[in-house]
């Protein structure tokens, strides 16, 4: 029997692809600033391809970027909660990709587009498993796409307020992270926080000649500058007082695989896998500062830094945030005044990887990867809806999976999805499906 799904999956993935093609042609960018209409386009196709698989689907807001819910519910029988989420990130210069970021493109095994892995995959790896399973899928669905997990505007945690009694599942596949390598599948156990704040620096009420008054008064870019050097210490560990870290992951991160995927030089204490997955981190994501063209003999009174900080699992965004405010305050130099605004915050999550389900899964992943045992990860990014969901479905087991791998760049200049890892992917959730609905 689980050979015919095999065969079946294989059957429907050249229409999996095809329609993967066609979101990905959707510069469905959540970003401020951008025009909104392709997120509304992309989410009426998502709910076409729901509605295809038999599920009752619709359109959802509350007043933010538009979701799709799907349902297609079995009376006495487990429901499952499949996320995922058709907004993108902005996909910077086109002139740096090697093709056109919306306009999907094969290469050596890859499919090469914004949001072909991060997240638009996600989304048909939930078709992909529908479709193969057909009348024959012997669990409840529940398919909740988000369009705002890039940039939100908090109604998404709103939202799924107002949704609760139609979310109510017993288990949440949320397909929105990584596998460990090509050809290694992977179970995440945990996601960083992160908070996000907005620190501008004021030193002069105006401009003034740099000649006339340099070595007077500062001007506001060093002031900055000095400020942000205070984030680190001599070693590159994070230097703001009273923030949380969590043990040690027990999984190795290889100095070698650091530099191939980033192709940068290690900074910090201890090992890697610690410093991306269970401790803080802090990042400057822009600067509004004079450019070099058209740069003048002046004094800058006002110098801004947006400030990205990453925490552990289990830290309170809000008391992060509060420890940021805080260590800036006490190291702005030379009197200078500096406001802290918090732009976003997002609690992480760590999740309990026992039980029957995770065993469930382990095993659809080995057998999806001929053999190949998962490896229990972290993830140092954040999925901000996943505590407000954690609260709307308290008693569901909340399962992370991907398909992303350490070439796809999601994010990044040449974003990109190995299909053969996608098919895996698909696979596995056929599997998992099936079998939970032939336990129950």
């Amino acid at each position: 029997m689980e050979a015919e799904f095999t065969a079946r999956l294989d059957a429907v993935m050249p229409g999996v692809r095809a329609d993967l093609e066609r979101l990905v042609r959707i510069p469905s960018v959540s970003a401020p600033g951008f025009d909104f209409s392709p997120i509304d386009r992309s989410a009426a196709l998502v709910a076409s391809l729901l509605s295809d698989c038999g599920l009752a689907t619709r359109v959802v807001a509350s007043s933010g970027r538009p979701a799709v819910l799907g349902t297609r519910l079995l009376p006495g029988r487990p429901t499952v909660l499949l996320y995922a989420h058709h907004d993108v990130q902005p996909a910077g210069d086109p002139a740096l990709w090697t093709s056109d970021p919306f306009e999907p493109a094969e290469r050596d095994g890859r499919l090469y587009g914004r949001g072909a892995a991060d997240d638009k995959a996600g989304i048909m790896v939930h078709v992909a498993a529908l479709r193969a399973l057909g009348d024959d899928l012997g669990v409840g669905v529940v398919v909740f796409i988000e369009g705002e997990e890039e940039y939100g505007t908090g109604a998404t945690p709103r939202l799924l307020r107002e949704l609760r009694s139609e979310l109510q599942a017993d288990v949440a596949i949320v397909t929105d992270v990584g596998n460990w390598a090509v050809g290694v599948p992977a179970v995440t156990t945990s996601l960083r926080g992160h908070v996000t704040a907005l620190v501008e620096v004021r030193t002069l009420s105006h401009g003034v000649h740099s000649g006339m008054y340099g070595g007077a008064v500062p001007d506001a870019v060093i002031a900055l500058s000095r400020l942000i050097s205070s984030f680190h210490d001599n070693a590159g560990d994070v230097a703001i007082d009273g923030l949380k870290t969590e043990p040690d992951p027990a999984v190795e991160y290889a100095a070698d695989r650091l530099l191939a995927e980033t192709g940068g030089t290690p900074f910090g204490t201890g090992s890697a896998a610690a410093r991306m997955w269970s401790r803080p981190a802090v990042s400057i994501l822009g600067m509004e500062v004079p450019p070099i063209e058209g740069a003048t003999s002046t004094l800058t009174p006002v110098a801004r830094a947006l400030v990205s900080l990453r925490i552990a699992p289990t830290e309170d965004p809000l008391r992060a945030f509060s420890l940021l405010e805080d260590h800036v305050r006490r190291h702005i130099p030379w009197g200078a005044s500096v406001s802290v605004t918090r732009r976003g915050a997002a609690p992480g999550l760590a999740v309990d990887s026992s039980g029957p389900v995770y065993e469930q899964i382990r095993v659809a992943l080995r057998d999806a990867w001929d053999g190949v045992d998962p490896v229990e990860t972290g993830s140092g990014g954040s999925i901000p809806l996943l505590l407000d969901l954690a609260e709307v479905i308290p008693d569901a087991t909340i399962v992370l999976n991907g398909v992303e791998d350490p070439d796809s760049r999601a994010h990044g200049i040449d974003e990109s999805l190995h299909l053969g890892e996608f098919r895996r992917a698909c696979l596995a959730e056929t599997l998992f499906l099936h079998r939970l609905g032939t336990a129950a």
